[in-house]
């Protein structure tokens, strides 16, 4: 990173400044269906921003603070609210988020984690985004990206990682991911596509600095369909279209899918088999505004035990009572199944904040079978001035992770390559005052005064008169 020829300078400068060894930042908006689409190509997407990095130790200044002047820069940097990611969002979960390229060995690493879930990914988030590419948009693969087309998509995210490799250097890996529905956009409920109908643009020519840019299609199991251009490079179920001046294909390309025998898509019944090895749900129920029950349910859907991870990262908002912790089978207690727990509760920071409180645990889930995880836990009462401008919406609180561990079992499973999951955001509703009340008292204030000012006024300044009334 010693020139910027490729590497963005704005970036380098930030990563230069707070001695990043490695960088992870996602911003993403929707729900992802991993039971319908399956694992992302990047584990990634969580709802709204998430942001990790690790960072050396140094004697001039500490992680914390360069981990401030990191969360400021990037959100200068790419139009976010990451400055809001502060102490009372960011915690060290070393086992979930370990390090993805090479471990470094001059000085001993520390993570910083920290996410968002109430963040809006929009327009100005991408275009510096764009920016941080060779070409820009001009040219390549990004070209496509029109924001109005992306935008409209079921779910859509962006995230830039930069690793730290002992042989190659720093490495920067910008991801844009999306998932289209095509029956909803078309008028005949058809699920033809191509790149034209998806981003209202074609790919005109390739990146000129490109070493190699290329489009690869999943073709689907079934045979009656047909995709253009034809004569792609087929390998492993995947159609392969490359990009550089050597193809066969002609510029501008637009590659597509159609099915000619099929007249409208038809969903199929019953649902298909989910696709992930993990489902899970989270939700947190209760009638009143100061307790609940947050309840976790986790399906194994493969055939071998599985072993996974669950990490609960919980703003000061809620208080976990570990003791009600109930792990279940079939309303059968089964406690064995549930190891290494580990609960770090809140602490009281310099600032006089509360950090986060973070759970940890170590699930072992029987093939074909539902856990579920249970506790009960109590809404904090903030002060009126602590609450957001929409405190009658509620307050976000981050998804919880389920990150893969070492199987127990050699056999081989095919079901156990996977990497995290996140599941959905929840809305908490919390104690919340009575925001109306000044505002009554103000108006009925003022009525009362204007009505004795008036009659006052009346009686000092008004010339009574005795009119007479001839017969």
């Amino acid at each position: 990173m010693s020139h910027y020829a490729l590497f963005p300078l704005t970036l380098g400068q930030i990563l230069r400044e707070y001695a990043i060894t490695e960088l992870h930042l996602t911003l993403n908006a929707g729900k992802w269906n991993y039971d319908n689409w399956g694992h992302p190509h990047e584990a990634g997407v969580g709802t709204g921003a998430e942001l990790w990095a690790w960072m050396g130790v140094s004697e001039v200044t500490t992680v914390d603070e360069r981990w401030s002047g990191l969360r400021n820069a990037l959100s200068g940097l790419f139009c976010a609210s990451l400055g809001s990611l502060d102490t009372r969002r960011t915690l060290s979960p070393t086992v979930a988020f370990p390090l993805s390229g090479s471990t470094p060995t001059f000085a001993p690493h520390e993570l910083r984690h920290a996410s968002l879930p109430s963040e809006n990914v929009c327009t100005e988030n991408l275009t510096p985004f764009l920016k941080l590419l060779p070409c820009k948009s001009h040219a390549g693969l990004a070209a496509l990206l029109n924001p109005q087309k992306v935008f409209d998509a079921d779910w859509h995210g962006m995230g830039i990682h930069v690793i730290w490799k002992e042989d190659a250097g720093v490495e920067l890996k910008l991801t844009l991911q999306a998932v289209f529905n095509p029956v909803r956009t078309s008028a005949g409920k058809r699920r033809d596509w191509n790149l034209q109908s998806l981003f209202d643009r074609t790919i005109e020519r390739p990146c000129p600095v490109a070493n190699s840019s290329s489009v690869t299609v999943i073709l689907p199991e079934e045979e009656d369909h047909k995709i253009t251009p034809e004569n792609p490079t087929y390998a492993d179920g995947l159609a392969i279209y490359g990009l550089s001046s050597s193809s066969n294909f002609t510029i501008p390309l637009n590659i597509g899918m159609h099915w000619p025998s099929e007249h409208s898509f038809h969903y199929p019944l019953p649902p298909l088999t989910p696709v992930a090895p993990l489902s899970v749900k989270r939700t947190i129920h209760g009638t009143t505004q100061t307790r609940g029950v947050l309840s976790v349910s986790v399906t194994n859907n493969s055939p071998q035990e599985l072993l996974a991870g669950y990490l609960e990262m919980m703003p000061a908002l809620l208080t976990l009572w570990m003791h009600t912790l109930k792990v279940e089978i079939n309303s059968q207690l089964r406690s064995d199944l549930l190891s290494g727990l580990k609960y770090h509760p809140p602490s009281l920071q310099s600032n006089d904040r509360l950090s986060p409180s973070m759970l940890q645990a170590v699930l072992t889930i029987p093939p074909k079978t539902t856990l579920k995880i249970s506790m009960e836990v109590n809404k904090a009462f903030l002060k009126y001035t602590e609450h957001p401008p929409d405190a009658m919406r509620g307050w976000d609180l981050p998804g919880a992770v389920f990150f893969p561990l070492p199987q127990l079992s050699h056999d081989t499973c095919s079901s156990c390559d996977w990497e995290r999951i996140y599941t959905p955001t929840l809305l908490v509703d919390l104690p919340t005052p009575d925001f109306s009340m000044p505002y009554n008292v103000i108006i009925l204030s003022c009525t009362l005064m204007t009505l004795i000012f008036g009659s006052i006024f009346n009686l000092l300044t008004r010339k009574w008169v005795v009119v007479e009334i001839q017969e």
